[in-house]
């Protein structure tokens, strides 16, 4: 039987969800509404390094105790920055549950950002844009984004760029904690074998310190998205191609069913359409895949595949083909349900992992202020009705909407 999870709300705003399991384990998370749209321009990229510098220092802690605190007792502390939301997760066995909530409560309020580990951590996060430089294949995503976004903050790339990241100050830095990270901004989320008493006994004593404002959040929507294409010469051997379009929002009513029709088209299994009808038929394609990505207030579907240049033309030909096919024909009652069956399998292995389902939990008290179960969402997938995805595959795959990028080989 599914574990329903428990809610609660601390006075100062913060949200806690507990999802009781049995075991020895425990999976934590603290996720802040706060990520690269809410920089201000001249300082992109501070969200991120935000994420890499609360680990070098607290007002009782240096940068060596944040690390042992957690690794010492074989866990795992890790952390990741995207275009909404910041998120500090810890694994390890329940006798530490309590320690590491202090340090996730510590380093998400206290860091105290030291003007030696802000220039360490600069020149870090220096050689991590040029390493995904170096790899056209993460790169076309993020410029792509940037392309349908122009001149929005859901365009900045989440690393920021060299030259704007050089002129981030240390004030930067406290005042953007200080804005973000506080009340309903803040959402605690764990799976492990405690009981709601003790939970509440320990939320309040780290998590109630939070300020009880709420974090500011003053998003501009994205509007007017237009299709252009792009073509780049890059020092490579494959041709790297990305074309989409503006997609749905979080809480828009097509986003469990574009996620559906997405997963047939190209989603991670051998099966989809796309691998079928030209990686395995056709051989000239090693890496080909479609992805649906929902933001609070807009969304973006792409195709990518990296093939040799004489492969280009046949390739697109073939990828506008498969859609084609979604947009000309319903699917056919068996069709729709071998899609529903294999996305609801795929669904529920996914659950199984705690620390997905602990950060899906507080993404979605995040989002919409709630949770809800594996079976709600399995009862929604195997509700949508094909003409639901004959509407939506011509609504986003409409050929005249598709913007495109196109990393070529320097000749």
């Amino acid at each position: 039987m599914e574990t329903v999870p428990i809610r609660f709300e601390l006075p100062n705003g913060v949200r806690v969800v507990h999802v009781p399991e049995k075991g020895s384990i425990v999976h934590c998370a603290i996720l802040i509404n706060a990520g690269t749209r809410d920089e201000v321009e001249e300082n992109t990229g501070l969200a991120h390094l935000i994420e890499h510098c609360i680990f070098k220092g607290t007002r009782t802690k240096s940068s060596l105790n944040i690390l042992n605190s957690i690794d010492s007792v074989g866990g795992d502390l890790n952390a990741y920055t995207t275009k909404e939301e910041t998120c500090v997760y810890v694994s390890c066995g329940l006798p530490y549950l309590e320690r590491a909530m202090e340090l996730l409560a510590d380093i998400t309020q206290n860091s105290v950002f030291p003007e030696k580990e802000i220039t360490k951590e600069k020149e870090v996060i220096f050689d991590e844009i040029q390493s995904y430089r170096d790899s056209p294949a993460e790169q076309i995503h993020d410029d792509f984004e940037s392309q349908v976004f122009r001149n929005h903050p859901l365009g900045r790339n989440i690393l920021g760029e060299a030259a704007s990241m050089r002129k981030v100050k240390k004030v930067a830095l406290q005042e953007f904690v200080r804005k973000h990270y506080k009340g309903r901004n803040v959402v605690f989320s764990c799976s492990g074998n405690i009981s709601s008493r003790r939970l509440k006994q320990l939320a309040s004593k780290y998590l109630g310190t939070y300020g009880t404002a709420n974090g500011v959040i003053n998003r501009t929507p994205f509007e007017g998205y237009k299709p252009t294409l792009f073509k780049e010469k890059k020092t490579t051997h494959q041709a790297h191609c990305l074309l989409g379009n503006q997609a749905y929002a979080s809480g828009h009513k097509n986003r469990i069913a574009l996620i559906l029709l997405n997963n047939l088209l190209g989603g991670p299994a051998m099966n989809s359409r796309l691998n079928l009808g030209i990686r395995e038929k056709f051989g000239i394609t090693y890496t080909l895949e479609s992805n649906y990505t929902s933001y609070s207030d807009s969304g973006i579907f792409s195709i990518y595949f990296g093939t040799d240049p004489t492969h280009l033309d046949q390739t697109l030909s073939l990828v506008h083909k498969e859609l084609k096919k979604l947009k000309d024909r319903k699917l056919t009652d068996s069709q729709l349900q071998a899609a529903k069956e294999q996305h609801c399998g795929q669904v529920t292995l996914a659950a199984e992992s705690s620390m997905n389902l602990v950060i899906n939990h507080a993404r979605n008290v995040l989002l919409f202020d709630k949770t809800d179960s594996l079976a709600y969402w399995l009862k929604r997938i195997k509700a949508i009705p094909s003409s639901q995805l004959l509407e939506i595959a011509n609504e986003v795959f409409d050929e005249s909407k598709l913007s495109m990028l196109l990393f070529a080989p320097k000749n």
